[in-house]
């Protein structure tokens, strides 16, 4: 018997790659996406794309390479002493289910280049790894921040142009929801909208109103964390109204929110949703997946706005996902100026196809790496 290839060494590339010139919000609205706190700010206070992403490349004495992706606001440190602690091990010591990593924004960076160098080890794509794939093409919809209401109809017709059915929107309090969706149905009739106010709809009266105009629309699709999602019992309530889908958000890398798997258990036995948008990393999702399925509920996979390394898990998470039925937020391309593959994952809208080959199936584009490279670090 062949012995178990070890790590080897650890490549960490440093990037920021920036979004595309008007692909977020438009101009005149100064409105940060990213959620979560940065060196002691508070969220919402900084654009997503100004912070650094970091890519690993785990090589094993085997000569395979691992590739995994960290969301953003990692930790340096935390990276390089997990790192150090990791090198060595032999790679069938370590349970691809419960890698020996604590949980932290961190964790998932790991756990994909350690299941993407195990599954090239076997010859295998990721999706068996997760039970095989039940799709080979994931349904995917178009994206943007916030925008004004003279952009909506040419944008919307724009997109289904394109192939797209549907759209994804970043929205405030003070957004004009209803107006948007009557520019999407007068532009593109067949296209369905999904409305993320990130839990800032305050209270519930103020979504009921918005649910009434936007019921006699007709185009909703869904509605996600319209508020703080402590408020089970007002998102069920909002679910009895039967005027939209009520959609909560269970984002696993969300560490400081303390979002953690139970959530969706907990949501389904309150009777407080009617499907989920999930992120999370491979051993994770594949339990918040289940307990969809379990509960007969649809669910689709968010993202950070990403790029493509971790787009790539995100489309064979989802093929092997029977219950992520819904459109999922797989468009880093679109949005940032590069996604660092060699060849960009195959979107036809309104679907992406599931990447071929063993592991991730995706090769880094060495060229766009080095252009967008911040700082890099080997460990050995």
């Amino acid at each position: 018997m062949n012995a178990s290839p070890k790590i080897r060494r650890w490549r960490f590339t440093e990037v920021v790659v920036p979004a595309r010139e008007n692909a977020v919000n438009h101009p005149s609205l100064v409105r940060p996406l990213h959620k979560l706190p940065v060196a002691g700010s508070k969220g919402w206070s900084h654009q997503f794309d100004e912070l650094p992403k970091l890519i690993v490349e785990m090589e094993l004495d085997n000569g395979v390479v691992g590739l995994g992706e960290f969301y953003r606001g990692h930790s340096r440190s935390t990276v390089e002493a997990t790192a150090r602690r990791l090198l060595h091990e032999k790679l069938d010591r370590i349970p691809l289910q419960d890698i020996p990593v604590a949980r932290c924004r961190e964790h998932d960076g790991f756990e994909l280049a350690i299941w993407d160098a195990f599954a090239k080890s076997h010859d295998l794509p990721l999706c068996n790894l997760l039970g095989g794939a039940v799709r080979k093409r994931v349904k995917v919809g178009a994206w943007t921040g916030h925008r004004l209401p003279e952009e909506i109809g040419p944008m919307a017709a724009d997109f289904a142009a394109r192939g797209y059915d549907c759209w994804k929107f970043k929205c405030d309090l003070e957004d004009d929801v209803a107006g948007w969706c009557r520019a999407i149905r007068e532009a593109a009739p067949s296209m369905s909208v999904i409305l993320d106010p990130n839990e800032r709809w305050e209270y519930s009266h103020e979504v009921a109103r918005r649910l009434r105009e936007l019921a006699g629309i007709g185009n909703l699709l869904c509605l996600e964390d319209p508020l703080p999602r402590w408020m089970l019992h007002e998102y069920a309530m909002l679910k009895r109204l039967g005027l939209a889908a009520i959609v909560l958000h269970v984002s696993l890398p969300y560490i400081e929110h303390g979002q953690r798997v139970h959530d969706a258990i907990r949501a389904v036995q309150a009777g407080a949703v009617d499907g989920f948008n999930f992120n999370g990393g491979l051993a994770e999702f594949a339990q918040l997946g289940g307990i969809a399925a379990a509960a007969g509920l649809p669910c689709w996979h968010g993202s950070e706005v990403d790029l493509g390394i971790l787009e790539a898990m995100y489309v064979h998470q989802a093929a092997a996902a029977p219950a992520c039925v819904w459109p999922s937020d797989i468009f880093g391309r679109m949005i940032r100026k590069h996604d660092l593959l060699a060849e960009p994952l195959r979107i036809e809208p309104p679907y992406v196809h599931l990447p071929e080959g063993p592991g991730l199936g995706v090769q880094l584009d060495r060229d766009a790496l080095a252009l967008h490279c911040i700082q890099e670090r080997i460990i050995e």
